[in-house]
């Protein structure tokens, strides 16, 4: 018999288990892969969502993403709030209660009808428009 056609092959069962750390396990792993997947995902669907809010509060009555009619538009008012860690507190409040001022006389009126949560949710979308 002809030296290749005599394989050794090792005994599988005598070889330790791979193991992680202890303070890892392959389900945690497993987890955070797929948490990290799926924020790659998500991502563009919340903001369609996002987008998609905007239009049913009836936002874009007086803004737009990049001109100003009525008001300013989003990507001028992420600008002006560059850097400020207080801004979606601000922004939010904005939204809910109006004001005047900020962009000149003409006032933008409260919208009781959006929650405190999407408040929050516009405000974050908006300083995203930059």
């Amino acid at each position: 018999m002809a030296m290749s056609q005599h394989r050794i092959r090792p005994n599988m069962s005598s070889l330790p288990e791979p193991r992680l750390s202890p303070m890892i396990s392959f389900r945690s792993l497993a987890l955070a892969c797929a948490a990290v997947i799926g924020l790659g995902f998500a991502a563009p669907q919340t903001a369609r969502a996002d987008a998609e809010l905007m239009k049913s509060r009836n936002c874009s009555a007086c803004h737009s993403v990049d001109k100003k009619l009525i008001g300013p538009s989003y990507k001028d008012v992420a600008a002006k709030y560059a850097g400020d860690k207080a801004a979606i507190e601000k922004l939010a409040k904005k939204i809910r209660e109006g004001g005047v001022g900020t962009w000149g006389q003409i006032p933008m009126p409260a919208n009781p009808q959006v929650s405190a949560e999407e408040g929050t949710t516009l405000a974050t979308w908006i300083l995203s428009q930059k």
